[in-house]
C-alpha cells in the first residue's frame, strides 16, 4: 500500500516536471571591455580568456630554491588560505542544500497513546465509568513542492555560481599569499643588500675618521674635521642598525605567511641579489582573464542573474503534492494487519493574491543586484588592465633609471677616490671628502632601492596576470 502511494506521488511528480518551465532571464555573460594590446608593451597580442587553466608554480621562474620551499609551505600552512578553503567547502554544501529542493521529502513516524473518556461502560464489570483506549500508529509521509516555474532550479543555479565564485576566491587568496610572500622575500633580500652597503660605508667612514684623526694629531687637520668625520660615521652606524630592524620585520611577515610563529622562524642572509627577469614579448593581453578575482566577479554576476529567476517564480502559483500511509490500531499485535491500514494522497495549489507590492519590490531588488554585479565585474576587469599597465610601465622606466643610476654610482665612486687622494695630499679640505662620500652613499643606496622596486613590480605584474606570463 505504501509502495503504491509513493508510486502515485512519483507519477504525479514526473507529470508535473514534464510541464514545468524556468522563468527569469537565462544568463548571458555581459561584455566587459575591449582587450587591446597593452599601451606599455606594444608586442603583446590579444587571446581568448583562460581562467580555467592552472597557474602552476609561477615563482619557479626566479630560480630560487629558498623561495620555492617558502611558497610550498605557504600553500599548505597559510591560515588565510585555510579559511578560504573552508568557505569554499561551505559554499559547496549550500549547493547540495538547494539541490535537495528538487526531490520529495519522505519521513517515517510512529506513536503510542493511552487515554480514557468520561462517558463509557466498563466492559469488565458492566458498571458505568470511564473507558480506557490504546491508540497505536506507524506512518510514512511524503511531500514535494513541484518546481513548475524553475524557482528551485534557479536557486541551484545561483548556489552553484556562488560556489564557483568562492572557488575563485580561494584561488585568488592563494595567488595573493604567494605574491605577498615573494614580495616580502625579495624585500628581505634587498635589506640584506642594503646591509652590505651600509657595512661597507661604515668601514669606509671609519677609515676616513682614522685618517682625519691622524692628520689632526700631526697638526695638519682641524679638530672640527675629526668631529665631522665622527658624526658621519655615527650616522651610518645608526642607519645600519635601523636596517636590521627592517629586515626583522620582513622575516616576521614571511613567518606568518608560511604559518609559523616569528620566534620559530629565521632566514639566512643571502650574499647576492640578482636583477629580476625581463618580461618576454608576445604575451597575450587577455592573460589577465585567468585572474581568479575576475572569474569570481563573473560567477557572482551569474548568481545574481539566477536570483532574478527565483524572484520571478514568486509571481506564479505553487503546487505541492503530498502522500501518507500507514497502520493504526488499538492493539500492538494487530497493528501491521491489512484491515488497519490507511493512506491518503493529495495536491495543494496556492498563490498570494495581495502582498502590497512585496514580490514586485523583491524582483526589482534582484535586478538592481545584477546590475551592481555587472558593474563590479567590469570594474574588476578595468582595474586588472590598469594594474598590468602600471607595472609594465614601472618595469620599463625602472630599467632605464637603473642604467643611469649605475653610471651615477660609478662616477660618485671615482669622485670619492680622487677627492680622498687630494685630501691626503693636502690639496683639498675634509669638507670635499665629506661631500663626495655623501653623494656616493646616496647614489649607491638609491641603486639598491631601485632594484627592490623592480623586484616588487615584477612580482606584482606576475600576480596581475593571474600567475605568470606563459600562455596556456
Amino acid at each position: 500500500m505504501i509502495r503504491r502511494t509513493l508510486q502515485y506521488l512519483a507519477c504525479a511528480a514526473l507529470a508535473a516536471q514534464l510541464i514545468a518551465c524556468t522563468v527569469g532571464p537565462d544568463y548571458v555573460r555581459p561584455h566587459a571591455t575591449e582587450a587591446p594590446a597593452y599601451k606599455e608593451s606594444g608586442d603583446w597580442k590579444t587571446a581568448a580568456p583562460a581562467d580555467q587553466f592552472t597557474r602552476g608554480a609561477w615563482w619557479k621562474m626566479y630560480n630560487d630554491t629558498e623561495l620555492d620551499q617558502l611558497e610550498a609551505a605557504a600553500t599548505d600552512a597559510n591560515q588565510q588560505v585555510a579559511a578560504a578553503a573552508a568557505r569554499y567547502r561551505e559554499a559547496q554544501t549550500l549547493v547540495d542544500q538547494a539541490r535537495a529542493g528538487l526531490f520529495p521529502t519522505v519521513g517515517v513516524g510512529g506513536s503510542a497513546t493511552r487515554g480514557s473518556s468520561g462517558n463509557g461502560t466498563n466492559a469488565g464489570n458492566g458498571l458505568g465509568g470511564p473507558s480506557v483506549r490504546n491508540a497505536l500508529s506507524a506512518t510514512v509521509d511524503a511531500s514535494w513542492e513541484v518546481d513548475l516555474w524553475g524557482r528551485v532550479r534557479r536557486a541551484v543555479e545561483a548556489s552553484q555560481a556562488n560556489a564557483e565564485a568562492t572557488s575563485a576566491d580561494l584561488e585568488s587568496m592563494r595567488l595573493s599569499i604567494q605574491g605577498q610572500l615573494a614580495i616580502a622575500y625579495f624585500s628581505l633580500r634587498v635589506s640584506d643588500s642594503a646591509q652590505r652597503l651600509l657595512d661597507r660605508t661604515v668601514d669606509a667612514y671609519q677609515q676616513t675618521l682614522t685618517l682625519t684623526t691622524n692628520r689632526y694629531n700631526a697638526g695638519v687637520a682641524a679638530r672640527a674635521e675629526v668631529v665631522q668625520a665622527d658624526a658621519q660615521l655615527k650616522s651610518a652606524q645608526a642607519q645600519a642598525v635601523d636596517n636590521r630592524a627592517t629586515r626583522a620585520q620582513f622575516e616576521h611577515a614571511i613567518a606568518v605567511l608560511v604559518g609559523k610563529a616569528p620566534a620559530d622562524f629565521s632566514l639566512p642572509v643571502v650574499e647576492d641579489l640578482p636583477t629580476p627577469p625581463d618580461v618576454p614579448p608576445g604575451v597575450p593581453s587577455q592573460l589577465l582573464e585567468r585572474r581568479p578575482d575576475i572569474a569570481a566577479a563573473e560567477r557572482r554576476m551569474a548568481a545574481a542573474n539566477a536570483e532574478i529567476g527565483v524572484a520571478t517564480a514568486a509571481f506564479f502559483p505553487t503546487l505541492s503534492l503530498s502522500a501518507s500511509g500507514g497502520f493504526a490500531s488499538s492493539k500492538l499485535a494487530q497493528l501491521l494487519s491489512l484491515p488497519n491500514r490507511f493512506w491518503s494522497i493529495g495536491a495543494d495549489i496556492a498563490e498570494p493574491v495581495f502582498d502590497a507590492g512585496l514580490r514586485r519590490a523583491q524582483r526589482a531588488q534582484t535586478v538592481a543586484q545584477f546590475d551592481e554585479a555587472v558593474a563590479n565585474y567590469r570594474q574588476t576587469v578595468l582595474a586588472g588592465f590598469q594594474e598590468v599597465e602600471d607595472n609594465l610601465a614601472m618595469l620599463a622606466i625602472l630599467k632605464q633609471e637603473t642604467v643611469i643610476q649605475q653610471a651615477a654610482v660609478d662616477a660618485a665612486r671615482h669622485a670619492v677616490e680622487l677627492t680622498t687622494n687630494q685630501y691626503k695630499a693636502g690639496i683639498v679640505g675634509y669638507i670635499n671628502v665629506f661631500a663626495a662620500q655623501t653623494v656616493q652613499f646616496s647614489n649607491e643606496r638609491t641603486l639598491v632601492q631601485l632594484l627592490g622596486r623592480a623586484w616588487q613590480a615584477n612580482v606584482t605584474l606576475v600576480r596581475a596576470l593571474g600567475g605568470g606570463w606563459q600562455a596556456p
